[in-house]
């Protein structure tokens, strides 16, 4: 007896919340890799280029230093090249600290330049990550698939404070590498132990924990600047850029003509600090040091300059208000964009 299958309907299972957002933070990475995966390892790769430019003409100043007498350590000539392991011998314990400070604060400084081409990459993809979609006219294609405003615009968020930081860190921490090891090709090329002048007194491993510890620090202040951002992006139907600055700027030109804050005991210069600043530069690492408490004192000491780059520095600003609050508004004004969202397509 021949048996009769019924056909049976098999209905398409819907994807799982993450699998959406996974989908969407990889568009927004193939769309801008550019400025989230290029940008920061050609900044890091210009950091490099220019150390090594700054040892060749160091080392060509030093050798007609030389030739001439004219450089000395300790009152000795010297006239033969630089002998940096016979230097290693005279260093005290002291003057080894305050080397290993110095291998520090170089580090910061040579793997600095990621981040300081993320604060750009990061303010000026906010700023069009809503407005582009419906300059193109591309956002009626993205609105008839099955993704929702809200995981579209959540979606940029977490592009714009963990991905882009995230990828940055990496060209950061390749940037520090590369330059660790050009100075260890020069302390070898003049006799010196670079375990000894350069790993040892250094501390490599705290300037990355800073940094790693810098990511969630990053998202959460520069939250009310993206959020800012995104809005502007949504609400505004040309030159997104010019609102983003202008409004806030000009509220604080009005709020300094009329002394609007001496009406809760506040300084204009409040306002400037916490609505326009936190507005319009949070998206730049490192903007959060003013306002830590003691910002400022101890600037052109070596010592004071790492204690506001350090891990517990980052530590304090996690339990500062100004975050916290800061966040608040920042979602607050994401919830805008996504509700802006919904209905502005500019037809």
């Amino acid at each position: 007896m021949n048996a009769i299958a019924e056909p049976r309907s098999h209905a398409m299972a819907a994807p799982h919340p993450t699998h959406k957002l996974k989908l969407l933070l990889k568009r927004e990475f193939w769309e801008h890799k550019g400025g989230f995966f290029w940008a920061p390892l050609v900044a890091g790769g210009i950091s490099l280029l220019l150390t090594i430019l700054g040892i060749i003409f160091g080392e060509i100043t030093a050798r007609r230093a030389m030739a001439r007498g004219d450089l000395q350590i300790d009152g000795e000539v010297i006239i033969n090249g630089l002998d940096l392991g016979a230097l290693t011998g005279r260093l005290g314990p002291k003057e080894m600290t305050e080397l290993g400070q110095g291998i520090d604060l170089s580090l910061f400084v040579a793997s600095a330049w990621p981040f300081v081409v993320l604060g750009f990459v990061v303010f000026f993809y906010c700023l069009g990550a809503l407005y582009d979609d419906r300059k193109d006219r591309s956002v009626l294609f993205w609105k008839s698939l099955p993704v929702s405003d809200r995981d579209t615009v959540v979606s940029k968020g977490i592009s714009a404070l963990l991905v882009a930081p995230i990828l940055a860190l990496a060209a950061s921490l390749i940037t520090m590498a590369g330059f660790m090891l050009i100075l260890s090709v020069v302390v070898l090329l003049h006799g010196g132990n670079p375990f000894t002048l350069l790993w040892g007194p250094g501390n490599p491993l705290s300037v990355v924990g800073a940094f790693l510890i810098g990511i969630p620090v990053y998202a959460l202040w520069a939250l009310p600047t993206a959020g800012w951002l995104l809005l502007c992006s949504a609400w505004a139907r040309s030159k997104p850029f010019l609102w983003a600055i202008m409004i806030p700027v000009f509220s604080g030109i009005f709020v300094s003509w009329f002394d609007v804050t001496k009406l809760f005991n506040l300084d204009s210069s409040w306002y400037w600090k916490h609505i326009v600043g936190r507005a319009l530069l949070g998206t730049f690492p490192g903007s959060d040091l003013p306002y830590q408490e003691g910002f400022g004192e101890g600037a052109g000491d070596v010592h004071g300059t790492l204690h506001h780059l350090s891990a517990t520095s980052a530590l304090n600003t996690l339990s500062s208000p100004e975050i916290w609050i800061g966040a608040v508004v920042g979602l607050v004004m994401i919830y805008g964009a996504i509700r802006l969202r919904r209905w502005r397509d500019d037809n």
